[in-house]
């Protein structure tokens, strides 16, 4: 990673499972991550490989989601699936909760 920042923030998830990620540089001095929004982070692991981390932006804090220790140089594709399927939850929870506050205020009416 380059000096200055502290993951890169997940924009796009291919559903393809040869597919890319596509990331925005996460700047060291960022406070929260957004709501439903995912950070990777990798450094070399001590043998060989990457060391991966995927952390989840919450309401109120951010959730460690996942760990690849010392995954292989091509550890994207290996993250890929995990990403793909939380980025689809989060999405159903997010219209979900849209949905449920559209209804409640219908209720109020």
């Amino acid at each position: 990673m380059p000096d200055g920042v502290r993951g890169a923030l997940v924009q796009r998830v291919s559903s393809r499972h040869d597919g890319s990620l596509d990331v925005m540089w996460l700047a060291a001095g960022t406070p929260r991550l957004p709501l439903g929004r995912i950070c990777l982070r990798w450094e070399p692991a001590s043998r060989s490989g990457w060391d991966v981390s995927a952390h989840l932006g919450l309401a109120s804090t951010e959730a460690h989601l996942a760990s690849w220790p010392a995954a292989p140089d091509d550890w994207p594709r290996l993250v890929r699936p995990t990403l793909y399927e939380v980025t689809g939850l989060c999405a159903a929870l997010a219209f979900a909760t849209d949905a449920l506050d559209f209804s409640n205020r219908l209720a109020e009416v």
